[in-house]
């Protein structure tokens, strides 16, 4: 039996003629999405899939749609003879085209063999000289596949061969997306061992000549330019080769390492950047120590790709199309990176600013070009401090992102050009094609497409009205309603809500009061810098006066209730009257029908017992006109129990109910008893400022709280409250028994607050009926949806990824708001 050894990611070539069995074997060991058959798309192009004046057309679409797989990551084999050398260069092309390893499978069976089969095919009907043509040029291929360019040539012969033949698929070098941690990732070192051995210290490593072990288990990570320049370039190796070694660390390549390499094996090398210090250095080594580092470096893969794909570590940096990719030009960029082809007033070359234009989801760290400070760029760290050069040796713990650094104990070597760090952060502005057009977003918590009229929506508001992106890190989420109820005369009821998170494997949840004023988010700092306070779309809530003022009570109160410490604190909050903010809307859509009802209602009734004084009968109108004045008179108390007035601040109440997140965290994890116990003690420190929120707690396996937690429910909105929202105590971070997001909440709005929403007349039997057909399904997903991109917002900002990673999401959130969804569920 033999074993074909593919890497996961490759471009396989079946080479064989007519006959020899491709098709069938790519059906047996293959997807059938796997497998580009070039008869297929000559059927594509020429409806005739035995057309070879076509084939020039076939295989250019072959060729595109196997560059679609191959960038996207996926498997792609092309089921032709690919007999000819012209063939296979155009497949080779391709493949280093996408930086994806070309794989050979050819199947040498008999001539004869191969005709009898040919024979027995009714679309097949060249001649015998055309199979022994075949035949022959693939007896010269046998000697030309490797030297073309294919990386593994595997040659089956015969049909028993061919038949027992199994495929095993084998990870990329650089794939080493199990081992998530946690690392310890170390800059260029240089030839610094003294400094390194005080890092790895620091760091919780008991140190050896030969060997670095965390207690924890920790991993450390070197990212190249172990060598040259600095004092000890051997202690250096031999600590690290050792770590390496018993698996305590791991190692890419640096420039520095690829040149000292070439120099040991007998190449020709300049002796400049250190190379004759290091070179020195070793000549007093043992032979056999030189020959471990050269096999050492020899066998340092270009880059890694970690945690999940989360982490990439290359020396000086990958593109997001180069990572997890082998060839000689990935290998190339994570040595050298790119040059601008310009060189600079020191004469050395001007590297291309490549992490500027960045955009990929995994975070990449590097060194090799020296900074004064490591800087987070677009998910892109260089952790290259100079320490040869008199800096420091610096460190990033992964996955906590933290940053430990020990001064050189002195300047080994002076720079070419001096340390500069970066004069303008590349991420402080947005590009337009992050947010702009259809877009296909993995969010972490799902995925999601944004069409691209939503998005235009969205980019209107954003660019005439909301605040600057790097303060919107947050939009809240709509909310969906509960499932309608069957109760008599209700259209929503604490019994439906309690079921809907049941049904979603909440055990326990919190039944906070609604307030009915408007969603404000609100960011407070100890210093004050970067505060604002702004409303679902991103607009700031006030003038620049009122929101200033606010914001300093909210800021005051919260240093005096301990809540804030330090840093800063996004808050979830309403805030009350609704009228404070939604004067106009109230005044434009619900009072003028009030008005109107109240001004020709009672007239139209006295006119009718003016009628009815002359004997007419007209007492089925005057019922049908009285509970239509109650109805109207019920709809006006309903909306004038939000509006209170308000001069400036004076009158404005704001209701916290969770704390979103702080300085590098997000709280979704943390239990509603926690977020309103922080809100109490905010009602607490200024309770003329805070209006509390009242809740229950209940536990979904007992039924007497769900009953009283439900009378708690008809006493509020009988006082003319809006109801109450049902969360998870879990958190916002909830999920189910698979993994995934429940609701963060479902609201169960009271009966009389519901005829705002759905008119006077709602609560009529025959309205009631009509509304239960409501449909759900749509609001329910796109709440859910907006939460799952919130949570994800958060997350990003927590773990400091950069500006655009953040706001494609708060963006996303915003566009969803322009899908067509019934605005009073």
């Amino acid at each position: 039996m033999s074993e074909l050894d593919i890497p996961e990611l490759a471009l396989v070539a079946l080479v064989g003629i007519s006959g020899s069995g491709k098709s069938t074997f790519a059906r047996e060991h293959f997807a059938p999405t796997q497998v580009l058959s070039s008869d297929y798309f000559r059927g594509l192009v020429a409806d005739d899939e035995n057309d070879q004046s076509a084939s020039g057309d076939a295989f250019d679409v072959l060729h595109y749609v196997a560059g679609k797989r191959l960038k996207a990551g996926r498997l792609t084999v092309v089921d032709a003879t690919n007999l000819q050398p012209h063939a296979r260069a155009g497949l080779i092309k391709v493949a280093r085209e996408h930086d994806v390893l070309p794989v050979a499978v050819v199947l040498d069976v008999p001539e004869a063999l191969a005709w009898e089969r040919t024979q027995a095919r009714a679309d097949r009907t060249f001649g015998r000289q055309v199979l022994t043509r075949m035949h022959r040029d693939l007896r010269r291929s046998l000697g030309q596949l490797a030297r073309e360019g294919f990386r593994k040539v595997h040659v089956l012969r015969g049909p028993e061969e061919i038949a027992g033949a199994t495929i095993r698929y084998e990870k990329l070098f650089n794939d080493k997306r199990e081992l998530t941690g946690p690392f310890d990732i170390i800059g260029d070192v240089h030839g610094c061992h003294a400094e390194l051995e005080t890092l790895l210290t620091t760091l919780g490593y008991a140190v050896s000549r030969d060997n670095a072990v965390h207690p924890e288990g920790r991993t450390a990570v070197f990212v190249g330019d172990l060598v040259d320049r600095g004092p000890d370039s051997p202690g250096v190796l031999r600590l690290v080769m050792g770590m390496v070694r018993n698996g305590t660390a791991i190692c890419v390549p640096g420039n520095h390492e690829q040149k000292l390499a070439r120099k040991l094996n007998g190449r020709n090398v300049q002796l400049t950047h250190g190379l004759p210090e290091t070179l020195a250095q070793l000549d007093a080594e043992p032979p056999e120590f030189v020959q471990e580092v050269r096999t050492f470096i020899d066998g340092l893969v270009s880059h890694y790709v970690l945690d999940g794909g989360n982490l990439v570590v290359a020396h000086a940096g990958l593109k997001e199309a180069y990572q997890g990719r082998a060839s000689g030009r990935v290998r190339s960029f994570a040595l050298y990176g790119e040059t601008t082809g310009e060189t600079d007033e020191y004469g050395l070359p001007v590297r291309y600013p490549w992490a500027r234009d960045y955009r990929g989801s995994a975070a990449v760290v590097y060194g090799h070009t020296p900074t004064p400070e490591p800087e987070w760029i677009n998910n892109t760290i260089c952790l290259d401090t100079g320490c040869v050069f008199g800096g420091k040796l610096t460190a990033l713990r992964w996955p906590s992102r933290e940053l430990v650094s020990v001064p050189a104990q002195r300047e080994y070597y002076a720079p070419a050009r001096p340390l500069v760090a970066e004069t303008a952060r590349p991420d402080e502005g947005l590009d337009l094609a992050d947010v702009t057009g259809r877009r296909h977003l993995d969010y972490g918590y799902g995925r999601t497409t944004v069409a691209a009229e939503n998005a235009a929506a969205a980019l209107e508001v954003m660019s005439r009205f909301a605040l600057a992106p790097e303060t919107l890190i947050w939009l809240p989420p709509t909310m969906a309603p509960c499932s309608t109820a069957t109760v008599d005369g209700y259209l929503e009821h604490p019994s439906t809500a309690f079921a809907d998170l049941r049904s979603a494997g909440v055990d326990k949840v919190v039944c906070e009061e609604k307030h009915m004023g408007s969603r404000a988010v609100v960011r407070i700092s100890r210093d004050g810098v970067g505060d604002a306070i702004w409303t679902r779309t991103g607009r700031p809530f006030f003038d620049a006066g009122r929101n200033a003022a606010l914001l300093a009570k909210v800021r005051t109160a919260a240093i005096a209730a301990g809540v804030l410490e330090d840093g800063w604190l996004l808050l979830d909050t309403e805030l009350l009257p609704w009228s404070a903010k939604a004067g106009g809307l109230i005044r434009d859509r619900y009072a003028g029908v009030g008005a109107a009802g109240r001004a020709a209602l009672p007239a139209a009734l006295e006119v009718l017992d003016r009628v009815a004084a002359r004997g007419l009968d007209v007492g089925m109108l005057r019922e049908r006109i009285e509970l239509r004045a109650a109805e109207i008179a019920g709809y006006s108390d309903a909306y004038r129990a939000y509006v209170r007035p308000t001069d400036g601040l004076t009158g404005v109440t704001v209701a916290p109910f969770a704390v979103l997140a702080g300085p590098g965290v997000s709280h979704k994890d943390r239990d509603h008893g926690w977020h309103l116990d922080l809100a109490d003690r905010l009602v607490a420190a200024d309770p003329v400022l805070f209006t509390p929120t009242r809740r229950r707690v209940v536990d979904l396996a007992d039924a007497e709280a769900e009953r009283a937690a439900t009378d708690w429910w008809l006493e509020l909105t009988a006082a003319g409250g809006e109801g109450m929202v049902v969360k998870p105590y879990a958190g916002l971070g909830a999920t189910d028994a698979k993994g995934r997001l429940v609701q963060p909440g479902v609201k169960c709005r009271g009966r009389e607050y519901l005829r705002i929403i759905y008119g006077p007349e709602y609560t009529r039997p025959e309205q009631l009926e009509r509304l239960r057909q409501r449909h759900l399904g749509r609001k329910r997903g796109l709440a859910l949806r907006e939460h799952g991109l919130g949570l994800a917002a958060l997350d990003r900002h927590a773990q400091g990824a950069p500006l655009w990673r953040v706001h494609e999401l708060v963006f996303a959130i915003l566009a969803a708001e322009s899908e067509p969804v019934d605005p009073r569920l």
